[in-house]
């Protein structure tokens, strides 16, 4: 089984620990692949590496399985590296929180046994797109949590005009909102007041962020709508966020948000519940007098 490894360059003390998965992988007579950024760093870093089939520059590779091993910020970026191809991700968690990224360090013998033996699910995530009217962007335009529209700077709130299907219009005043898939809901949607969703759920949320109205709320809506946003700024420009992957518009830029054609594999272990993680990992529903 071959694997391709993406990684974060940004945590030398927590990237220290790959040398176990580098042992798992050997232990198992598989081989792997690693983008060429992350490899250099390992070294710089004096981490052992050993000698990958492949070097990965670009987005050009294969695997029969991509490892993120990291946080959930390194799970989105290799889910940009994968692309429309249906090569499954294993997200290892080696960062805080990991909400995406549900296997530990600690039992990749265990999950690596029960990957070669066929017992896990693969999970599929639905995709949101940002299109403009203009100028191409110059990022990967998929968003596996969220596509968010922000202030450029610290200037005063923006209006945001969202038009649902080119019919339905709802004006934001705001410093901006965000569209958010159901992976995303636990994400930057959540800590501005946006609803928890199920993965599975096919739908999308709308959740303004610093609302200047009291009276505009998240709102949940059908992944099969397109979403038009055009923005009206003092600074005429915005800044467009896919997956924290920031790049500037000008304001006379329409962004039309909607469903992806394809969907990305994340492996998943069985038994796999999304409610257990979030009482694992957002303590959600904990009584804290206990």
């Amino acid at each position: 089984m071959k694997f391709a490894i993406f990684g974060n360059k940004h945590q030398t003390k927590k990237s220290k620990s790959i040398e176990k998965l580098f042992d798992t992988i050997s232990s198992h007579n598989d081989t792997f692949a690693i983008d060429g950024p992350f490899y250099e760093f390992l070294k710089s870093e004096g981490i052992s590496v050993p000698e990958p089939e492949e070097i990965i520059d670009g987005n050009s590779f294969t695997a029969d399985i991509a490892i993120s091993f990291g946080g959930d910020g390194t799970l989105l970026r290799t889910a940009s590296r994968v692309g429309n191809r249906r090569i499954p991700i294993l997200g290892i968690n080696a960062g805080r929180l990991g909400f995406l990224t549900t296997t530990s360090n600690d039992n990749l013998e265990y999950v690596f046994d029960k990957i070669h033996a066929g017992e896990y699910l693969v999970e599929e995530l639905g995709l949101i797109e940002a299109i403009t009217d203009g100028t191409e962007l110059k990022s990967y335009p998929f968003a596996l949590n969220e596509i968010a529209i922000m202030k450029h700077d610290s200037s005063s709130m923006m209006t945001i005009e969202a038009t649902l299907n080119g019919c339905e219009k709802i004006i934001y005043r705001a410093d901006g909102l965000i569209v958010a898939a159901p992976s995303g809901s636990t994400g930057y949607s959540l800590s501005v007041g946006g609803p928890i969703i199920t993965p599975d759920a096919n739908v999308l949320t709308l959740t303004p962020i610093a609302s200047h109205s009291l009276n505009a709320r998240p709102i949940v809506i059908s992944d099969s709508t397109t979403i038009g946003i055009k923005v009206n700024s003092r600074s005429h420009n915005f800044l467009i966020a896919i997956d924290g992957r920031n790049e500037s518009c000008n304001d006379t830029t329409t962004i039309t948000v909607r469903k992806a054609s394809y969907k990305q594999l994340v492996i998943r272990r069985i038994g796999h519940s999304f409610i257990h993680n979030l009482q694992e990992k957002l303590m959600w529903g904990a009584d804290i007098r206990e």
